[in-house]
């Protein structure tokens, strides 16, 4: 669902838009220090220096602050796999790459992101998610070069996907963890075609980093 609809008002000017930050950035460091039990919008409001007034004049209520601290770090994060996508990143496999992203968006802060994107979801338009995916799905071939039919790009998007997502909503201790990533690596490769005996290293074969952008 857009910003727009989950804001009593969209915020014009620069101070009005540097208000909004501090209240977003307040509020994923309150859910990071208390957890769902403390995360309340007086404690935002406080940590962000700001009068409830000013707070409520953006947010109808502390989901609303929820929701849209998800949408925010989940464009921080559309924008960083755009540019993974048309530029890699140097030294690592491109599929590697796009996995570290995911696994570590929202700044580590992985008990703001649990909170935060389990609020989002239980609003989600589900339609919209899919065309999210199906952007990222177009171009993936086998490690023999042909492409994925829908289907088969389907299963590879949301099995690693949804391995990850699963893990930020059970909040997993291994979330970042190195293991965590070369088991991701290895699904998507393994599905693909591509050989996955001993450890997957962090660079990969060019060829896989290029067919899993």
């Amino acid at each position: 669902m857009a910003t727009v609809e989950i804001l009593r008002k969209m915020p014009r000017q620069r101070r009005a838009r540097a208000s909004m930050d501090f209240v977003l950035e307040a509020a994923a460091q309150v859910l990071e220090a208390t957890g769902e039990a403390g995360f309340n919008t007086n404690a935002v409001a406080e940590r962000a220096g700001v009068s409830i007034g000013t707070l409520y004049r953006y947010f109808p209520d502390k989901t609303a602050i929820l929701r849209t601290l998800a949408a925010r770090e989940t464009e921080t994060h559309r924008r960083t796999v755009k540019a993974l996508l048309r530029d890699g990143h140097p030294g690592v496999a491109r599929d590697r790459a796009l996995i570290r992203a995911f696994l570590r968006a929202f700044s580590g802060r992985n008990q703001a992101r649990r909170i935060a994107v389990s609020a989002m979801l239980a609003h989600a338009d589900h339609q919209a998610l899919a065309a999210k995916f199906a952007a990222m799905e177009t171009g993936i071939t086998d490690a023999q070069g042909r492409p994925l039919t829908p289907v088969q790009a389907f299963v590879l998007s949301r099995a690693v996907h949804g391995a990850m997502r699963t893990a930020v909503l059970e909040g997993a201790d291994f979330l970042l963890s190195q293991e965590f990533e070369d088991e991701l690596v290895r699904l998507g490769r393994a599905y693909l075609g591509y050989p996955t005996s001993g450890r997957v290293d962090g660079r990969g074969s060019r060829s896989a980093g290029r067919s899993l952008s």
